[in-house]
């Protein structure tokens, strides 16, 4: 009965921590920490160093792929390296702004209007051309939510990868 409540436990944390990065938030980091624990209950013998350590590696290579993403492709549409930048910085302003007075859904509308405004701002001053800064800041925009995509199916493997493994 004890291992059935461990294994709901880690699976119902496993979803909480894929809302939360819909949320913008470190659910990949919660679903670490809950394998860790998980593991940890159980001696070190259900999941094992090995999954344990490529859950690491898989929240960290979500997290970088959702940060650089928006910058690269803000750049393959012949972005400056200040809209790169800037991209990322609006990125993260949006999401503080948009988070109060629109929860829920207002750190991902946030997120991407502000990278679309970062890298469109910071263009203009680059260059005069609104036709091409509009277009980085789109690229900057799919970008954010190229990198959020990829970092949610990272996510859902780790959530894969963890259950599967706790259920050995």
């Amino acid at each position: 009965m004890a291992d059935a409540l461990w294994l709901t436990g880690l699976i119902v944390a496993c979803l909480v921590g894929v809302a939360l990065l819909l949320l913008q938030l470190p659910g990949s980091w919660l679903i670490v920490a809950v394998a860790l624990v998980y593991d940890w209950h159980y001696g070190w013998q259900r999941i094992g160093w090995p999954i344990d350590l490529m859950l690491l590696g898989l929240a960290a290579a979500g997290e970088l792929i959702e940060l650089l993403t928006s910058a690269w492709l803000a750049r393959r549409a012949g972005a400056s390296r200040r809209a790169a930048i800037f991209g990322l910085l609006g990125g993260m302003a949006g999401m503080i702004l948009f988070s109060v007075p629109v929860p829920i859904v207002g750190t991902l509308i946030g997120g991407v209007l502000g990278c679309f405004a970062g890298a469109l701002i910071a263009e203009m001053t680059v260059r005069d051309d609104a036709l091409g800064a509009t277009r980085v800041g789109a690229a900057a925009a799919a970008g954010r939510v190229l990198g959020t995509t990829a970092k949610l199916a990272t996510a859902l493997a780790m959530c894969g990868v963890a259950i599967i493994a706790a259920m050995r």
